[in-house]
């Protein structure tokens, strides 16, 4: 599966684990590693919550797939 997400990347980034994520967001701990991982993906809603939890616009928690042709 394509990475579509850069939530463990954001997480480092600002020295939060997985376990504070899902504590915040009432979520299994397990589904955050999913996340994390790249297995499942969380749902647009869920998503821009964890936006506001981190302070950090929904487009920085996401791989683009946009390409460029020059």
């Amino acid at each position: 599966m394509a990475n579509l997400n850069r939530l463990k990347v954001v997480l480092v980034e600002q020295n939060r684990t997985g376990k504070w994520l899902s504590e915040q967001l009432g979520k299994f701990t397990a589904t955050v590693s999913k996340w994390c991982q790249n297995a499942i993906q969380p749902d647009l809603q869920t998503l821009d919550k964890i936006s506001r939890l981190l302070d950090v616009d929904i487009k920085d928690l996401l791989v683009s797939n946009k390409t460029t042709n020059n």
